[in-house]
């Protein structure tokens, strides 16, 4: 059996997650593969409550089970997204595409008041955020924010108050973009950032190693 660390058999190199995977050892493997199992079953569930209570939900996603059980028709999430945060503002729909990251202490808003009207009534939105964006950590997004495009990257902290274009990077208070980034994150087993990785992980070495 071919011991590969780090090119494939034709020679190219491979992504950075494979190469992890094998230089493990097989009593390593084996180790990881369970830990993966027992999580992977975890996010299964919570993946399943969020489908019963009305949310379309692609393979592979992980979400908290907070999020899971406050889960209604209004969220759409992608395939092999990870949506850490519990404060999202569902009573407007909110789209997550594929390969989408969200931190844990983020805050979506979709509804807000419209503040020149003497009935002061609420003021619905709603929001797409397309794939590969990293939305990381301490931000929040207003209802004046529609869409955040394909491979945006949101800066820790900001306050995102208008759409952010595909492949931006912006921060601040409002966020406002600085620079564009060179590429998205594709090689990226999104799930694997929370242990949930365990089809990816078992296809991998048995794609290499059998």
């Amino acid at each position: 059996m071919e011991q590969l660390t780090g090119h494939s058999k034709k020679g190219h190199t491979l992504p950075l997650y494979e190469r992890r995977i094998l230089n493990r050892s097989k009593f390593r493997y084996y180790a990881g593969l369970i830990a993966r199992w027992k999580v992977y079953l975890h996010y299964e569930r919570n993946r399943r409550i969020a489908r019963k209570n009305g949310a379309i939900i692609g393979e592979e996603v992980i979400i908290p089970r907070e999020l899971a059980k406050m889960a209604n028709k209004n969220l759409i999430i992608g395939a092999h997204s990870s949506i850490m945060t519990t404060q999202l503002d569902l009573r407007n729909p909110i789209t997550f595409g594929k390969h989408v990251i969200m931190g844990a202490s983020c805050k979506i808003l979709t509804t807000s008041h419209e503040i020149d009207s003497p009935d002061f009534e609420a003021k619905n939105g709603g929001i797409i955020i397309e794939d590969y964006v990293w939305i990381p950590a301490k931000i929040v997004i207003l209802p004046s924010c529609r869409r955040i495009g394909r491979g945006a990257v949101i800066s820790s902290g900001s306050c995102v108050v208008k759409d952010v274009e595909p492949m931006s990077v912006v921060g601040g208070n409002p966020a406002k973009e600085f620079k564009k980034r060179k590429c998205v994150h594709s090689n990226l087993v999104v799930e694997s950032l929370q242990g949930g990785d365990y089809h990816a992980y078992k296809e991998i070495w048995n794609k290499h190693k059998n």
